[in-house]
């Protein structure tokens, strides 16, 4: 039997848990979700190229804007970076905040209007506030070394945050891959770093964010996800995600079901076996594995397009929404059965999402190929779903 295979009992745990929450069950890894015959979703597409060195991107229901990161690029002759506000209709730019740093990752906090920016390749984390456009503060997590070339480098890189706003905390993985990754606690009300946790593996990427529970679930690309008890602020459990590759991570609270993007790149898997002669590859990846979070057993596996990057749940409409950055498209499935309801086709690469739920817009960051004719500047997407 295949490890990916759910065992009689856990199969019938999974099920116990579906009848509970009164949910449809999840399909198991025996039998694939299949396309659906005629697409069930879809919708309008609108698109703006705005800036070089486009990442992430957040959407404030409070201020009806969308705010996306621009590093301006690399080189001599790189533009400043910003955040630019954008309408979220018409795409155009009202604003620009120019930061001292590159921004790559965002996380909005609506609730007290502030939007936080992570400097990657610096350890440092600003907050703007989003009623001013104004950044307020700057927190240096760790202070720059120089590695073996004499280059002044950070030890931990940032990736994805998450923030809990009751609790008035920021949780930031430093992604390392010669050594240990971290997680940076961050109390938002004073701009301050609580704690930095060690021992999450090589290269941790996605995070999410469990509020009832008082944990986040850390993955890493040694395959395994790690559970942070954000009350004790220690790790309290590590499961193998099922996936050479987990990168990002979305969680269910009704069904506590963990979704992550296992991206299946060839480059990182050669790079596994230079360091390890022993490693076996246990999947392609170009998928979701749809894990149930307490126990961590595997559930069911979601064919997406090439190289998965970032998902969003609508749990509202039972959906999920993947960038396939190796294929150039947006995919939506049923975040049950993991049926195809569509494709938005969106060349080259696109990157992040954000959602508007109420309006049911989402919004996507496309970057550039190295053979794109269409100069510099990337670009955000805008697909009203139907």
């Amino acid at each position: 039997m295949s490890r990916y295979k759910l065992s009689v009992t856990a199969a019938a745990a999974a099920l116990a848990l579906t009848a509970l929450v009164g949910c449809k069950p999840a399909q198991s890894p025996e039998q694939p979700a299949q396309a659906a015959a005629s697409a069930t979703v879809t919708g309008e597409v609108t698109r703006a190229a705005l800036a070089p060195g486009i990442y992430e991107l957040a959407y404030s229901a409070r201020q009806k804007a969308v705010f996306v990161a621009s590093t301006g690029g690399f080189g001599d002759n790189a533009a400043a970076p910003k955040i630019l506000r954008l309408d979220p209709t018409t795409l155009e730019v009202q604003h620009e905040i120019v930061l001292e740093q590159r921004g790559f990752g965002v996380v909005l906090d609506d609730a007290r209007d502030r939007l936080y920016v992570g400097h990657s390749l610096d350890a440092a984390i600003s907050v703007i506030d989003t009623t001013s456009n104004q950044v307020v503060g700057t927190l240096q997590l760790q202070e720059k070394v120089k590695d073996e070339e004499g280059r002044e480098r950070a030890p931990h890189h940032l990736r994805e945050m998450v923030v809990d706003t009751e609790a008035q905390r920021l949780y930031a993985p430093g992604l390392s891959g010669s050594e240990d990754s971290v997680l940076f606690i961050v109390n938002t009300a004073d701009l301050s770093l609580v704690k930095t946790i060690s021992g999450f593996g090589r290269v941790a990427t996605g995070i999410a964010l469990d509020v009832a529970a008082q944990r986040v679930f850390v993955s890493n690309l040694d395959g395994e996800i790690y559970t942070v008890d954000t009350h004790a602020e220690e790790i309290v459990n590590k499961y193998d995600a099922g996936g050479d590759q987990p990168l990002n991570l979305a969680f269910d609270g009704e069904t506590r079901r963990l979704y992550a993007t296992d991206q299946g790149l060839e480059s990182i898997r050669k790079r596994a076996e230079e360091r390890n002669p022993e490693f076996k590859s246990r999947h392609p990846g170009n998928r979701v594995i749809v894990i149930d979070a307490d126990p961590g057993t595997v559930l069911s596996s979601i064919t997406t397009g090439e190289g998965p990057i970032t998902l969003i749940l609508d749990t509202e409409r039972d959906r999920v929404y993947v960038t396939n950055r190796g294929s150039g498209t947006v995919t939506v499935h049923d975040m049950f059965t993991g049926t195809l309801l569509h494709t938005f086709e969106l060349p080259s690469h696109p990157n992040s999402l954000a959602f508007d739920q109420q309006n049911n817009v989402l919004y996507v960051s496309v970057k550039n190929g190295r053979d794109d004719p269409n100069g510099p500047n990337e670009s955000v997407a805008r697909i009203q779903l139907q």
